[in-house]
């Protein structure tokens, strides 16, 4: 079967890499499956991708706010249409399972709908002037051209929280998708063509962080960048883009821990744990990474979350009786299987899982068994740092104001989430856990385009995703209108 080619999307025109390069994108369930071939681009395609936005902004800037929704709301009609072959491509390209590559489409759909509405929202502010006949508003402004870099996770939903508030606000776009899963963007992309975005509007250029992501962030003319992955890699992109001034938006890692009460309802905090931890293989910036169980139903939940763990199935995604799919590369088995290593040196107890899955069906593929270790500490890595695969820590505690110390004991802030009963418990658990999502009753993913989305401490700077993107892609203006044809001089006429 031939493997079809795909180019670079630049001033309306697609291109192959300046370099004539590319790279090849598999699928991590079967590696013989070669999804396409996409151009392995470098600072030249980038330079030629701003260009061309940089020219399609100066009208773009123009067009209407609500015409510019109206195209918006035209991509998310199509994206509805197409969400069952889109969501077969994400499942072949990243390997999470068809209910979760449909949601994936489906996030990107509610981000289309709620952001069109958008259009007629970009609200400014008038106030009354200190002087007579003068006039005071503030009004939104575009920045001009933005970049974005997207990670492999979610790669329709992540780039639809950045591409359409940007667009919406009248921002031309240069977004370098992940290299694991550059298919999804491109669906995304091609769909906002086709629904009217002009011929230089929306570039995309496919290659390596070193190579086109550096470039992006570093080029002069790029007036912002949005980034979504890890911790590490933000703090890189946020040095680099302080040479420019550019304000950077750092979506990054989580740690997240779920904390149960002995008044909870188990079953419940059961099922958001297994889904939490081990749904997109572990592979969420949300995962639920630890459990804090209260020490008067530890020894009951740990036996019955351990064996449903061992009877989810893991295989290839594209079957819809798989539970948990492959991890996306095998860098990311490596990472797991050296937390485990780690964790066992620690001296955590291994439940279940734990080694990769190498052996019949999972031959071909990158696949690791669903993980649990209990008896962890909060001192150990395994309880601090972010594994980003289906390896889940087991920490327990005695009174709630020591699970709310735990929970907060580690450098990042994304998500958490409290099972209880007890209304006090779950506002001062609001309160007082150091995170930028908390759920009560619910497990720490799941998350809706019309709230804010993001975190704190080392995930995130402080910028929002969803419903307050358009903070972030957009510039306040401050307009004075004085009419009283005389010469007015504030704070200083109007002195007593």
């Amino acid at each position: 079967m031939p493997i079809t080619t795909y180019q670079n999307l630049i001033g309306g025109e697609w291109l192959p890499a300046r370099s004539g390069k590319t790279f090849k994108n598999v699928n991590p369930a079967d590696h013989s499956d070669i999804v396409g071939e996409f151009p392995s681009s470098g600072a030249e395609d980038v330079d030629l991708a701003v260009a061309a936005a940089k020219k399609a902004f100066a009208t773009w800037r123009l067009v209407p706010a609500p015409k510019r929704a109206e195209i918006l709301f035209r991509a998310g009609q199509l994206l509805r249409e197409r969400k069952e072959q889109f969501a077969q491509d994400m499942t072949r390209e990243m390997g999470k399972v068809l209910a979760e590559t449909r949601g994936d489409v489906q996030e990107a759909i509610d981000e289309a709908f709620y952001v069109a509405g958008e259009g007629r929202r970009l609200f400014g502010k008038t106030t009354p002037s200190e002087l007579q006949s003068k006039f005071a508003m503030s009004i939104r402004m575009p920045l001009g051209v933005v970049g974005m870099i997207t990670p492999w996770n979610f790669p329709m939903a992540i780039p639809s929280w950045k591409l359409f508030p940007a667009l919406v606000a009248g921002n031309a776009c240069v977004i370098k998708p992940a290299t694991d899963t550059p298919l999804s963007v491109y669906n995304l992309v091609n769909t906002l063509v086709e629904a009217g975005v002009p011929a230089g509007v929306l570039n995309i250029v496919c290659g390596g962080g070193g190579a086109v992501g550096n470039a992006l962030v570093e080029h002069k003319d790029v007036r912002a960048i949005s980034f979504t992955g890890s911790s590490e890699i933000g703090s890189h992109v946020a040095q680099r883009a302080a040479a420019t001034f550019k304000p950077v938006s750092l979506e990054m890692g989580g740690k997240n821990a779920q904390i149960v009460l002995n008044d909870a309802n188990l079953d419940l905090a059961l099922d958001g744990a297994l889904w939490g931890a081990f749904g997109t293989t572990g592979q969420r910036c949300t995962a639920t990474s630890r459990i804090l169980l209260q020490m008067g139903i530890a020894k009951q939940f740990i036996p019955k979350l351990v064996e449903r763990a061992k009877a989810l199935k893991v295989g290839n995604g594209i079957d819809e009786s798989v539970q948990v799919g492959p991890q996306v590369n095998a860098s990311q088995i490596e990472t797991s299987t050296n937390y485990v290593e780690i964790a066992k040196s620690e001296g955590a107890k291994l439940e279940c899982g734990g080694h990769a899955l190498t052996d019949g069906p999972y031959a071909n593929g990158t696949f690791f068994a669903p993980t649990i270790f209990s008896g962890v500490t909060r001192e150990m890595r395994i309880a601090r740092e972010e594994v980003f695969g289906p390896v889940l820590s087991i920490l327990e505690f005695d009174t709630f104001e020591e699970a709310i110390e735990i929970a907060n004991s580690i450098d990042y802030g994304l998500s958490s989430a409290l099972y209880t009963k007890d209304l006090n418990k779950a506002f001062t658990a609001i309160r007082d856990l150091e995170a930028g999502i908390t759920y009560i009753n619910a497990p720490t993913i799941g998350a809706e385009v019309h709230l804010p989305f993001g975190g704190v401490k080392h995930t995130g700077n402080g910028h929002r995703e969803g419903s307050e993107a358009l903070d972030f892609f957009t510039t306040w203006k401050a307009v004075y209108v004085d009419y009283s044809d005389k010469l007015q001089r504030a704070q200083i006429d109007n002195a007593e």
